[in-house]
């Protein structure tokens, strides 16, 4: 007949109640022990018994055992502190693993430390390099076109403005024509409505031939003539007592002489 179980709760009789604390202490430092061995864990055990006898367990020390709990829960400030130093030590690491693959990667973009490179490795740096030559043609060619567009919309855009500016200037010039003509024919001469062809109030000299249709400028041999440059020389007929430097005097200043 196998054993109970047994009710879980404080024995009153005194002699049972220091049996059952013996055994059960012994059986929980065994198992503390165990657990240490078996599964390389730092255990720390500690009992005070009903009249404050001390029993206790440490794997590794209780006191360091003790000092390592205090630093862990005692301080929690500090151990965050120490994680997160940790976790930003690793950060930097990656960070800086990841610089150096960085720079590596360019340089064999740019041709240099080739020698360490397999077949394998060249054949993708190819293609990449391929691929970014594709790119940057593509790109260039469409900024161009982008260029070429800007520019015809300008000569457009010009060809208009030149064209409002030409219709501006014929418009102005046909108004300033439009103003000079009626100026002229408000504009009436006097000899042609007061004169004929053949009256005029100027007389003309009397050595200039006649026109052959009308003589306008005749005038009479009693009125005074106003004669303008040389004055050519006729010689008189006959013999004279005037100095030929006076006659040639006189013959120059009848020009100007009313």
């Amino acid at each position: 007949m196998g054993r109970g179980r047994v009710e879980l709760k404080r024995i009153e009789n005194k002699i049972n109640r220091q049996v059952t604390f013996s055994k059960r202490r012994n059986g929980l430092l065994k198992k503390a022990y165990e657990l240490s061995v078996l599964c390389d864990a730092e255990v720390g055990l500690i009992i005070f018994s009903s009249r404050g006898k001390l029993y206790e367990f440490g794997s590794a020390g209780m006191t360091k055992t003790l000092e390592r709990y205090q630093r862990c829960c005692i301080n929690p400030q500090d151990n965050s502190f120490e994680h997160e130093t940790q976790s930003w030590y690793q950060e930097v690491s990656k960070l800086k693993a990841k610089y150096e693959s960085l720079q590596r990667t360019q340089r064999h973009l740019l041709g240099e430390d080739l020698g360490p490179l397999s077949v394998k490795e060249l054949q993708n740096l190819e293609r990449q390099l391929e691929g970014a030559l594709s790119q940057a043609r593509q790109r260039k060619t469409q900024i161009m076109v982008e260029q070429m567009e800007e520019l015809r919309r300008k000569e457009r855009h010009l060809g208009d403005m030149n064209k409002q500016l030409k219709m501006k200037v014929s418009l102005e010039l046909s108004s300033l024509e439009a103003g000079e003509g009626q100026g002229l024919r408000g504009f009436q001469c006097p000899w042609n409505s007061t004169s004929s062809p053949g009256n005029t109030s100027f007389p003309m000299h009397p050595s200039l031939p006649p026109p052959p249709h009308s003589n306008p400028m005749d005038c009479h041999p009693d009125e005074p003539v106003l004669q303008i440059g040389y004055q050519h020389y006729f010689p008189a007929e006959g013999p004279s007592s005037v100095p030929r430097s006076m006659s040639a005097e006189s013959n120059m200043l009848q020009g100007w002489v009313l």
